[in-house]
């Protein structure tokens, strides 16, 4: 039986289930998109895969990723994250998410939905990229730069834009696999 070529990344079995049915998937889904970005400002410093093993505590900690909900927590719900051991207890990244929540709900709000909203910074449509090695996928770009810049002046934050970069691979807005990769031509 051949072995499926996948992105070199991809090597753990947590990360090879990820990478083969999510990773780089277009979402248009506005809960899966507020997922994403507490996930990806939980992710800064640490590897995705310290993220992943934490993915369902994640879900239940902050209402599986209910926007509204998350942007109720008040003082005491900052509070019962920093003692869910679960999830990754910095504060900083917990007060995050919850005032990225009630960003979210203003930007869903003008745009009709965040979905709409963040894709028009790959005009509708994703970027397929050609690298052939990990070594030649940037960390960051105009696109991730500009949707940075936007999401800042708006008000959120824990969204540079190297984690931009990486939630718009995750989200499927770039695509990313390299180009030996099976899952390559699926998007």
């Amino acid at each position: 039986m051949k072995k499926k070529k996948r992105c070199g990344w991809a090597v753990s079995e947590l990360m090879v289930a990820y990478h083969d049915s999510e990773w780089g998937v277009p979402v248009h889904d506005d809960k899966k998109f507020f997922e994403f970005l507490v996930l990806e400002g939980a992710q800064a410093g640490l590897s995705w895969e310290t993220i992943l093993k934490r993915r369902s505590a994640y879900r239940a900690a902050f209402r599986n990723f209910d926007p509204s909900k998350v942007a109720a927590f008040g003082s005491r719900g900052v509070e019962r994250l920093m003692k869910d051991s679960g999830i990754i207890r910095n504060r900083l990244k917990i007060k995050s998410a919850v005032e990225n929540a009630k960003k979210f709900i203003a930007v869903r709000k003008e745009f009709g939905s965040f979905d709409a909203y963040v894709w028009q910074f790959v005009r509708g449509n994703p970027i397929k990229n050609k690298f052939r090695s990990l070594t030649e996928i940037p960390a960051k770009t105009g696109e991730s730069e500009a949707l940075s810049r936007d999401l800042k002046k708006r008000g959120f934050s824990f969204v540079g834009p190297t984690i931009m970069y990486a939630f718009m691979q995750a989200t499927g807005m770039v695509n990313d696999h390299v180009l030996s990769c099976f899952r390559r031509s699926r998007f």
